[in-house]
């Protein structure tokens, strides 16, 4: 028995299933999670010692890489200050100055503890805000796991086939409208139907919880347009796209500005973490300055914020890293795809930026339905065997891979090698 199994029979006596977020334990590919140990650049090292070239990143966090030394001796300096306090810090404004240097359209921003957390205060703000009830979310796009946003949401509930949510009222999804993503159509209709009613749009402008889904030239346009004709506040989830697709997020790669826009990941360099901010007259409605109530005890974090301002300040300074992840990322999915070819398996490659997945199907993968087409049984063989050949890539079909500046073309060829040797 490997070390990962011993301890996985002992976490599932105590915590549920094992695992602490439902899609680390395996559950669509088969076998026993792997329990790490350590990680350092583009690597993990598991709890048998083995290593891995990592495709998680922590789900996204780890652009520059695992434990990168000047985020590591910024937290060591940090605690030794102090890990909490319950007050002001100097460390809150300089993170959210430099957000908003970096960002197009954060006038103001508050930082919350998690991307869930994020996701919920800015629909309640658009709702205090706006004083109508009902929003918009697509079909796959994964924005936290609020009672509100479970309604069709990919990601670990789709991992785990979950098609009715227990423990949420059915009165509570009530306002939650859904579209298909990518259908300029249906969601026109949507919000002329509901115009009255309608708060916001809530939209990942890059799915990464259906697997990588880019958006329609033209669709986010679209969105932004239909919120302005109708009031609507345009809320962009870049809980995963926020600094790592560009420096100023998605915004900025797609020159489209939201009202409100979610931070997690990143923004954190790791640590527990996640934000809301946008234009200074929704902002104003957030308590203490307006009467929407939004609040939390480890808010803005010192340990938290030195780390998202130390890595984001590597980021500012640094923009060709983006480059070198784009040519990295492009590298890697042409020698996936060499391979693929070989193999005679009907396969999709969907990439932007750092952020890439492979779907084994016929068409191309533009939304949730088309994302949900691919053979599991393929991906399970080809999961475990990239995980035999040390590349740790998400348990699931509908989870996007994410590069990190530490990865080598070295690392990038042996992922190739692994993916020729996987698939035999």
């Amino acid at each position: 028995m490997t070390n990962s199994e011993k301890l996985f029979e002992e976490a599932q006596r105590f915590i549920p299933g094992g695992v602490n977020s439902p899609v680390r334990a395996f559950k669509q590919v088969g076998g026993t999670p792997l329990f790490m140990k350590s990680a350092k650049g583009a690597y993990l090292f598991d709890a048998d010692g083995k290593r891995y070239i990592d495709y998680i990143n922590s789900w996204g966090p780890m652009i520059l890489g695992h434990s990168h030394p000047k985020v590591v001796q910024a937290l060591q300096r940090q605690a030794e200050l102090a890990v909490s306090f319950g007050a002001p810090t100097e460390q809150e404004t300089s993170l959210a100055k430099l957000i908003a240097q970096m960002v197009p359209g954060v006038d103001l921003i508050r930082f919350v503890n998690s991307g869930t957390e994020a996701c919920m205060s800015a629909l309640r703000l658009a709702r205090g805000y706006t004083n109508r009830s009902k929003f918009i979310k697509f079909e796959g796009h994964y924005h936290g796991h609020s009672d509100a946003f479970l309604k069709k949401a990919g990601s670990g509930v789709a991992t785990l086939n979950i098609k009715v949510n227990a423990g949420i009222p059915s009165a509570v999804v009530e306002d939650t409208l859904v579209a298909s993503f990518n259908d300029f159509e249906e969601i026109e209709k949507l919000v002329v139907e509901n115009k009255n009613d309608l708060a916001a749009i809530i939209v990942e402008p890059v799915a990464g919880n259906m697997g990588c889904v880019l958006p329609k030239h033209g669709y986010l346009q679209h969105l932004r347009t239909l919120c302005d004709r109708f009031g609507v506040v345009l809320i962009f989830d870049e809980v995963m796209t926020g600094f790592r697709l560009a420096r100023g997020g998605a915004q900025e790669l797609f020159d489209i500005q939201a009202d409100l826009i979610t931070f997690g990941k990143v923004i954190g360099g790791g640590l527990p973490v996640g934000a809301f901010g946008g234009r200074k007259e929704i902002m104003s409605k957030i308590a203490p300055l307006g009467d929407v109530y939004q609040a939390g005890t480890l808010s803005g974090n010192p340990l938290a914020m030195i780390a998202g301002f130390t890595t984001l300040s590597i980021l500012n300074e640094n923009v060709e890293i983006y480059n070198s992840l784009h040519k990295k990322t492009e590298y890697l999915e042409k020698g996936l795809r060499e391979v693929l070819k070989k193999k005679s398996l009907p396969f999709v490659i969907n990439r932007l930026g750092s952020m890439i997945s492979v779907h084994f199907c016929e068409n191309e993968v533009t939304d949730f339905k088309t994302a949900t087409a691919g053979n599991n049984d393929t991906f399970k063989k080809f999961f475990h065997g990239m995980l035999k050949y040390g590349v740790y890539l998400p348990p699931s079909p509908f989870e996007t891979w994410f590069l990190s500046e530490a990865l080598t073309y070295e690392d990038l060829d042996k992922t190739i090698d692994a993916c020729e040797k996987s698939l035999i």
